[in-house]
This record gives C-alpha cells, sequence and structure tokens, in this order.
C-alpha cells in the first residue's frame, strides 16, 4: 500500500473471494439503488430502479479468467469495490461501489487511483477504459477530472433484462470512457 492510501485512514486492498460475496451485494445495491444510494452522489436511483447485481454477477467478476473484485477495507470493514478486467493492451474498470456514507470525502479518487496502478502492474496495460450511463453528466465529469475522455463510442443499454434494473427511461445507453495509463 503507498503512503497516500495509509495518510487516508488505513485503507487495505485485497482481492475479493465467494465469502465476500454476501458482503458484496449489498454494497453495490446501496451505492446505485434504492433511497439509501441517496446518501451519496453516485445514485441511479432516478433513471433505473430494481437490482444492480446480484450474488452470481458479483461471483462472475471474481471467478472469470482475467478478472478480479479489488475490495476496499479501512479498519477491517468493507467500504468499497471494483472490477478490473484484463482485456488485451487495456483493462475495465467497473463494478465501482463506494459505501454512500463516505462518498464526497476523495475516498473514490483514491480507489480509481489504486486501481490504475495495480492494472499497470499485474497487467502492463496501457489504458483503462470503463463505460458510464451517457446521461450520468456529474458522473462523467468526475471520471473526466480524473483524466478519462469520452470517446462519443455507444452501446445499448440492456433493456428488458431486470438483471441491470428496470430504466425509468428510454435513452439510457452506455459511453467508453478511456484513460491512457503511460
Amino acid at each position: 500500500m503507498d503512503t497516500a492510501s495509509r495518510a487516508a485512514g488505513e485503507l487495505s486492498y485485497r482481492d475479493a473471494t465467494e465469502a465476500d460475496i454476501e458482503a458484496l451485494v449489498p454494497l453495490i445495491e446501496s451505492a446505485y439503488r434504492g433511497d439509501s444510494s441517496r446518501t451519496g452522489w453516485t445514485t441511479e436511483a432516478d433513471i433505473l430502479q430494481g437490482q444492480r447485481t446480484d450474488p452470481e454477477g458479483v461471483r462472475a467478476v471474481i471467478t472469470t479468467p482475467g478478472s478480479r473484485l479489488l475490495t476496499v477495507e479501512r479498519d477491517g470493514v468493507l467500504v468499497a469495490c471494483c472490477q478490473l478486467e484484463h482485456r488485451g493492451d487495456a483493462a475495465y474498470f467497473g463494478m465501482f461501489a463506494v459505501s454512500p456514507a463516505l462518498q464526497g470525502a476523495g475516498l473514490g479518487k483514491q480507489i480509481i487511483a489504486e486501481a490504475e496502478r495495480t492494472a499497470r502492474a499485474d497487467w502492463g496495460v496501457r489504458e483503462m477504459h470503463m463505460t458510464v450511463i451517457s446521461v450520468r453528466d456529474e458522473l462523467i465529469a468526475f471520471y473526466e477530472r480524473r483524466g478519462y475522455r469520452r470517446t462519443g463510442e455507444m452501446t445499448p443499454f440492456p433493456y428488458g433484462d431486470e438483471r441491470f434494473g428496470l430504466p425509468q427511461r428510454d435513452d439510457l445507453q452506455f459511453e467508453l470512457l478511456v484513460k491512457e495509463l503511460g
């Protein structure tokens, strides 16, 4: 762990195991959906209802070769997570969740920096990719401040697949954001 991480409240990072699924699913749900998500600023509750993920989705991230779910703990308590997936010269960053009560205090910035460092060190990748729902202007601006750029490359939202939630609008799509890792 680097000095910045230690100074920020003793964060520790490790790869999730299947034993973590029971704690990870509610963490991810709380950051995006339902009333609890409104405590933080990353809520999708106004555009999507229903589930954000489920135990099978989290298990797939943990067990798929070339994929990992990085857990973040502070003083032994799970406070955040993010997915990293090796995709050739790039890594994919997803399933990013920070406990709503801890959002807005710089934790997300530290986790993104650690995820980028980990992807570079472990896989030698040159870029980090992510997809964000294109109507999430505040979230996209957050990632742009971290060095990610909008590509304009869109993929459709999986309407009709309740595993991804229940859309409250008909204009949802994902935009690819990319950052050069150097």
